[in-house]
């Protein structure tokens, strides 16, 4: 029996990276998932490779309507949606001068609005289901901050507060609404150039004295999702290495 029998998710931001790791990991444990992505042709593909227990829809986060197509879809397809991973994201790094409001902006409607408009639109569906887990992907930058990090730590800080109150108005339909707060994850990307060598000098700073992988921040999420975590809600659950731990 896998963690996850049973359960329906829809996870954003699943065609690649982080959450395409999610996406297989739930299957493997049981789940029946809807991989949502503004890149369809990679959805698709990564749907095709896991099989029966998984479909590609496209989804842009920052729409109402495309939100609430998803949702119908998954219900036609696998039934009332049980978990919702609230994962696409994107990172704009700029210091305070250079940040345009084009990039506020982008990063607020992605990052802030998307978490919104998935948790609004999948409620219905859960408490026709009687259950449900919302896992919000948020990050330390949530937590705490760092230079050239105000567009993205003001929307994770969001995704912080709204998993919060969304926990406490929620509770009463046994719906559980949590957040995820990663550190520095290793990834094919992050193993190139510059950027590799100035994170590997990061390192250093970190109590592990390595990055994570992107399975265990997987892991993470399952347990979240999972009925392991029947009592865990409005949380915030840090998977950084020690990072932010002196903070």
């Amino acid at each position: 029996m896998g963690k996850l029998d049973g359960k329906v998710a829809i996870i954003t931001g699943a065609a690649q990276g982080m959450g395409a790791m999610h996406a297989r990991k739930f299957v493997e444990e049981g789940a029946k998932v809807a991989i949502t992505d503004v890149n369809m042709e990679a959805a698709q593909q990564l749907a095709d490779e896991i099989g029966e227990n998984a479909i590609a829809l496209k989804l842009d986060v920052s729409n109402a309507d495309n939100w609430k197509e998803v949702v119908e879809k998954t219900e036609e397809k696998f039934g009332p949606v049980t978990v919702l991973v609230n994962n696409a994201g994107v990172g704009i790094f700029k210091p305070l001068e250079e940040l345009t409001e084009k990039d506020f902006r982008l990063t607020f409607e992605v990052d802030e609005l998307g978490v919104f408009l998935g948790m609004k639109t999948v409620v219905p569906s859960m408490k026709k289901a009687g259950v449900g887990s919302i896992v919000n992907i948020s990050s330390v930058d949530g937590l705490v901050s760092a230079p050239t990090a105000i567009a993205y730590s003001a929307s994770k800080h969001a995704v912080t507060g709204m998993t919060k109150g969304a926990a406490t108005e929620l509770g009463q339909f046994n719906i559980r609404v949590n957040s995820v707060h990663p550190g520095i994850i290793k990834t094919p990307m992050a193993e190139q150039g510059d950027v590799a060598e100035y994170l590997k000098q990061l390192e250093q700073d970190i109590p592990l004295r390595r990055r994570a992988e992107v399975y265990e921040v997987s892991n993470l999420v399952i347990y979240l999702a999972s009925d392991d975590s029947s009592y865990s809600t409005g949380a915030q659950f840090v998977v950084d290495g020690g990072m932010i731990s002196d903070l």
